[in-house]
């Protein structure tokens, strides 16, 4: 197990925290009573109309223009801009882990969402019994995307994931070996945990994730679920 420093939180950033130790009634309860304060915003009633606003530009899939499942794509620098999600779109980040790389994911993921006014509820497994939890937890607040950070969710994403098809999910910094159509990973060399018994794909180095980085995962992974280019690898070196 990697060294795990203190969570530092970004007083900056608002964040509607739900923690997957609490039942699931009472956590979804405490999601909706939490958003509608803050928003206004109805999670059970599904987006009239696209959840998408623009394209992806040409050369985001790369090198080939009709990837395989399971494939991974090699964006053009930029190629993600063309394509952002509508104002409002549901997103529910699954995270767990105090170490700096995790860390760096969210405040990324957080910071996306303040740029383009994406509705945003967060759920932290604080524990490994509260993994698989807190994924059902996100799944029962039927967000437009559930986005997971931090290595120890690999395994149980994974599994749960598999059962939910029609559930997109957004992995950033990691992969799962055999994800389906509705599971896509953002990563790069220095990152690409694959889950326990598999390791990674490259070396790790918590170095590599750098804001710059993150931020650029979290957008390029993003737009490759808007744009319907799932269940692949976007590589963004």
């Amino acid at each position: 197990m990697r060294p795990r420093p203190t969570r530092v939180p970004n007083p900056t950033l608002p964040t509607r925290v739900v923690h997957a130790g609490a039942p699931l009634a009472v956590a979804a309860l405490i999601a909706a009573l939490l958003t509608g304060c803050s928003t206004g915003s109805d999670w059970s009633q599904p987006h009239p109309g696209p959840v998408a606003v623009g394209a992806l530009d040409v050369g985001f899939v790369a090198p080939d223009p009709t990837p395989t499942p399971e494939a991974t794509i090699v964006p053009g620098p930029g190629t993600w801009d063309g394509i952002s999600p509508r104002e409002g779109y549901r997103v529910v980040l699954v995270t767990s882990g105090d170490d700096e790389p995790t860390q760096a994911l969210v405040t990324a993921v957080q910071e996306w969402a303040q740029a383009e006014d994406v509705d945003l509820r967060t759920v932290v497994a604080d524990s490994p019994a509260d993994l698989v939890p807190s994924l059902s937890e996100a799944l029962a607040m039927r967000g437009d995307l559930i986005i997971s950070a931090g290595e120890d969710l690999v395994d149980p994403l994974a599994i749960v994931s598999a059962n939910h098809l029609d559930q997109q999910f957004l992995v950033v910094g990691a992969e799962i070996a055999e994800p389906t159509a509705n599971v896509t990973a953002a990563d790069w060399s220095g990152a690409s945990y694959r889950g326990e018994g598999l390791g990674s794909a490259s070396t790790y180095d918590p170095a590599s994730f750098t804001p710059d980085r993150c931020a650029r995962a979290v957008r390029a992974g993003v737009a490759a679920v808007l744009g319907e280019v799932t269940g692949v690898v976007v590589w963004v070196d």
